[in-house]
């Protein structure tokens, strides 16, 4: 066969925003293959936003339910999806490589005994086989692979492959499944508070480090990410998280979270490789820093050399005349 499995994922009974951007790129690779795309959700019960998917590419959709899929369960979903996967014959399987995709995605590799293919900006199909580009060396250089294994596991790194709606409507099943929960079961997850975006999956990520001297001058930020409207979440560097200015949920970079948004603003952050490795992949990334001579301005497509409590508040007022 050469159809290709589009892992999904779900958080309290409705798709994750990265899900579209999964099947967008299990749909181009399905299209070199000259294959179908299976979306596959494993949940609890009904999952808001399944009906969406067709219009991106899924041929079927399939909701696997069971009561221990509501929150994510390591070793249920390992043995489901790996089982399904070596059932279906699939050429490639294909995974967001977000927190919970990074956990699973080796995972089901392993107990199908083939390699992995983590943190993909691009996918392709040349010659029949797939190949994937990666970011190395901390985002300085393109690794080029081609996985010759079947089924060919991919994680594909958020916010990089931008859905693609398409004039078909797909097909839906629900096949409620018998799990075991395994040894490690989920009781609770502590949630962001009420509004916050994820810095992994929002289009905007505005970033501070040392620069803003302390944790109580995040504030300034803050208001900048709400003149977005909604749109936008507060990042920080590595050196401020080790201080405790911020949750390591917030740090971006190679310790930290990946991030690729269509705009990144780096405040009062010096630019360490550490850093870099984790933002340098946005479409556009403005720095603000006094020192002119940062090494984030090397890789910056905007500068500004300032005092970033004088620059940034003006640049707050700007944004919200642009939103009315």
């Amino acid at each position: 066969m050469s159809d290709v499995l589009a892992v999904l994922e779900q958080r309290e009974g409705a798709l994750r925003k990265v899900s579209s951007e999964v099947v967008t790129g299990a749909r181009r690779l399905a299209d070199g293959l000259v294959g179908r795309v299976e979306a596959l959700v494993l949940a609890a019960g009904s999952v808001q936003g399944i009906d969406h998917l067709g219009g991106f590419g899924a041929d079927q959709v399939v909701t696997l339910t069971n009561g221990a899929f509501g929150r994510y369960a390591p070793e249920a979903y390992t043995r489901v999806i790996a089982d399904r996967a070596q059932a279906g014959g699939y050429r490639a399987v294909v995974f967001a490589a977000s927190a919970t995709g990074r956990d699973l995605a080796p995972r089901v590799a392993a107990r199908l005994g083939v390699g992995l293919a983590q943190d993909v900006t691009d996918v392709a199909v040349e010659g029949g086989a797939v190949t994937v580009i990666r970011p190395v060396y901390a985002g300085k250089a393109l690794l080029k692979l081609t996985l010759t294994a079947t089924p060919a596991i991919v994680s594909l790194r958020p916010n990089v492959f931008t859905p693609v709606q398409r004039p078909k409507a797909g097909s839906a099943e629900t096949v409620a499944v018998h799990a075991p929960a395994g040894r490690v079961v989920v009781t609770a997850i502590k949630a962001a508070a009420a509004g916050t975006l994820d810095v992994a999956e929002a289009p905007i990520v505005i970033s501070g480090g040392r620069g803003l001297k302390e944790p109580a001058n995040f504030k300034v930020l803050e208001e900048l990410a709400a003149a977005f409207g909604g749109r936008a979440a507060v990042g920080a560097s590595r050196a401020v998280v080790d201080a405790g200015w911020r949750p390591h949920a917030d740090q971006v970079g190679q310790t930290g979270k990946t991030v690729s948004p269509t705009l990144y603003i780096a405040v009062g952050i010096s630019g360490a490789i550490q850093h870099l490795a984790g933002m340098r992949t946005s479409k556009v990334i403005v720095a603000i820093n006094k020192d002119k001579d940062a090494p984030i301005f090397k890789v910056a497509d905007y500068g500004v050399v300032g005092d970033l409590f004088e620059v940034v508040p003006r640049l707050t007022e700007e944004i919200k005349k642009l939103h009315g």
